[in-house]
């Protein structure tokens, strides 16, 4: 474990739930990606990510799942994509991530505590 934070830095880190409405392969990107298009709900509103996330998942298999992200990050241009939520997943041997989603389907924006 690299460093222990306090309970006043966790709570600085915005998660919540989205769910993909959009998925679009991203030839620009370095290492390959798919460009993310996220509902968050009434509050948040529509976001985009880049994710790296190609070894294990279709872009058909994406699409109305619900991811958790983290929103409260600055944007992040990658390339010609400015990313607006880094969406979280397990990171595996070989970079292979398995995205963290709910088991059960709740509503957009809901925040991760």
């Amino acid at each position: 474990m690299e460093g222990i934070i306090n309970w006043n830095d966790f709570e600085k880190i915005e998660m919540r739930i989205g769910t993909i409405i959009d998925v679009n392969d991203f030839p620009e990107a370095r290492k390959p990606a798919f460009q993310l298009t996220i509902d968050f709900g009434t509050e948040l509103g529509i976001k985009k990510s880049s994710a790296q996330i190609t070894k294990r998942y279709l872009k058909e298999d994406l699409l109305n799942k619900q991811i958790i992200a983290v929103v409260n990050f600055p944007k992040k241009q990658i390339g010609s994509f400015m990313s607006e939520c880094l969406v979280l997943g397990s990171v595996g041997e070989d970079n292979d991530i398995v995205l963290l989603t709910s088991d059960l389907k709740v509503a957009n924006g809901l925040r991760i505590g």
